[in-house]
């Protein structure tokens, strides 16, 4: 037996907070019943409604999925484009992407049916770190990338700090490639970053999500993980 609030954020309803506001509100039944008290608790056979649309308990799985270029982030999508949720035919439970990767960008995503877990990842306050290696226009020197290491003002707020490595530079054809590793999540960041310093991305990875990397896995694969490997570096 679970209290209400937590299955409702592990089923990705909400977070537990906001679960418990929706409990206040009256939105939430259990076999029929309108539940208003927080603190009850229900199992895995109860049947649990928000609004009148049923939720359905699931165990908690996890995966480490390679996302390619040209994939959207969602389990859908209204112009019929592939989605992340289409390297999973034979996941029988409903997954989505935790955060999201730009359609053009590649790399590490993770995907869960577990929204308590999501939540928690996504909050600002683990300052998750993700590791990106981007190909730039030009061949800057590292004093040039100083301003990453300090934050740069984009969408008029400044950046956390942030650490790169130049990998390699090709001045024959005028770009680089830099690894950046950030711990925020913020709308096409690490583009914007690279832009506001002149040097625009023409492509761009994320490599790793925490400690988690691609290693074995090519574009379009995936792996299952267990919980504590998931959160053991939040």
């Amino acid at each position: 037996m679970e209290r209400l609030q937590k299955v409702l954020a592990n089923c990705g309803v909400a977070s537990r907070r906001k679960s418990e506001d929706l409990i206040a509100q009256g939105r939430i039944s259990v076999n029929g019943k309108v539940i208003k008290e927080q603190g009850v608790k229900v199992s895995k056979n109860d049947r649990i409604e928000v609004d009148g649309v049923p939720v359905y308990q699931e165990e908690p799985v996890y995966f480490l999925l390679y996302k390619p270029r040209g994939v959207i982030s969602a389990v859908s999508d209204d112009k019929g484009r592939k989605v992340v949720t289409d390297f999973f035919p034979h996941v029988a439970e409903r997954i989505f992407p935790v955060g999201r990767l730009d359609y053009d960008t590649s790399g590490a995503l993770l995907m869960t049916n577990d929204g308590e877990f999501a939540n928690l990842f996504m909050h600002p306050k683990h300052e998750m770190t993700k590791t990106y290696v981007a190909k730039i226009e030009g061949t800057p020197h590292n004093k040039e990338l100083k301003p990453l290491q300090t934050g740069i003002v984009i969408d008029k707020r400044k950046t956390a700090p942030a650490s790169y490595k130049i990998l390699s530079t090709d001045r024959k054809k005028g770009t680089s490639i830099v690894e950046l590793v950030i711990r925020e999540g913020r709308n096409h960041q690490v583009k914007k970053m690279f832009e506001a310093l002149g040097y625009p991305v023409m492509k761009l990875k994320r490599e790793k999500v925490g400690e988690l990397t691609l290693h074995g896995l090519t574009s379009g694969d995936y792996r299952e993980l267990t919980k504590k490997k998931s959160v053991n570096y939040m």
